[in-house]
């Protein structure tokens, strides 16, 4: 498929995934949202990590708001559930690692597909904004589901009502990120952790993924059973025993990832 509005690329099994309208600060369109559904379907086949990051100043500003004539044009229920929903669920359920590289301005929407990433990695200079209140509006894109989750209720409300741009600093001591990096080195961090996951045991990541996100809606006694069946599974892979073997024989582990 050739896109419009990203660019596709596949280097050392990462796929990295560009959002590519920087005359909109990459804002979301109706095309995009379906380009970016397709990347994120089509990258686990060529890849074992996936790589979000857009072009310019911005990673992602959300929302078109140029992309209806009209503001009685705009069906916000109908784009959430048919354009958004498979579009997040599609990176939320990547069976890869996925890694947000934000390379700067997140908002509204383009935030929370950020957060919808396993890793979030920020440019010094980049910041968060649930803009939505400045138009009234509710965080969407999956902001109410992961926000309290990442940052607890308390900042999750106030980053929502208050509508205040977080720098990458905040977000990180807040725990909405993993990391940021200086603007200067950004590139080669990204390309850094990138690899480091693209050379690592991929069906292990994809049932540590499974694990942890589970273990939020579970009991104890249900996340302990679910440990156990997992970890049965993890230790059936070539990549376990290799992992082993490489340690026991003191040398790097080259994993199969499939």
């Amino acid at each position: 498929m050739i896109y419009d509005t990203l660019i596709y690329a596949v280097k050392d099994d990462v796929v990295t995934v560009t959002m590519n309208r920087p005359d909109v600060m990459n804002g979301l369109n109706t095309q995009m949202r379906g380009e970016l559904l397709h990347a994120f379907k089509r990258a686990p086949n060529e890849g074992r990590v996936l790589v979000l990051t857009g072009t310019g100043r911005a990673f992602c500003s959300g929302q078109d708001l140029g992309d209806a004539k009209s503001v009685s044009d705009i069906d916000l229920e109908g784009t959430l559930r048919d354009e958004y929903e498979p579009m997040l669920r599609a990176i939320f359920d990547c069976p890869i690692p996925t890694i947000a590289a934000v390379n700067g301005a997140a908002a509204g929407a383009g935030a929370n597909l950020a957060l919808a990433c396993d890793v979030v990695i920020a440019t010094e200079s980049a910041i968060f904004l649930q803009a939505f209140a400045r138009i009234g509006l509710i965080p969407d894109a999956g902001g109410t589901y992961w926000l309290p989750r990442q940052i607890g209720s308390a900042r999750a409300m106030g980053a929502a009502l208050f509508a205040e741009p977080v720098s990458a600093k905040q977000a990180a001591d807040w725990g909405m990120i993993w990391e940021y990096e200086p603007d200067i080195s950004f590139a080669d961090k990204i390309a850094e952790r990138s690899l480091q996951l693209a050379k690592g045991p991929t069906e292990g990541y994809r049932l540590t993924k499974m694990a942890l996100r589970g273990g939020l809606d579970r009991t104890l006694d249900q996340q302990l059973e679910a440990e156990a069946h997992l970890q049965g599974k993890a230790g059936k892979t070539y990549d376990f025993k290799e992992g082993v073997m490489a340690f026991l024989d003191k040398r790097p582990a080259k994993y199969q990832g499939r």
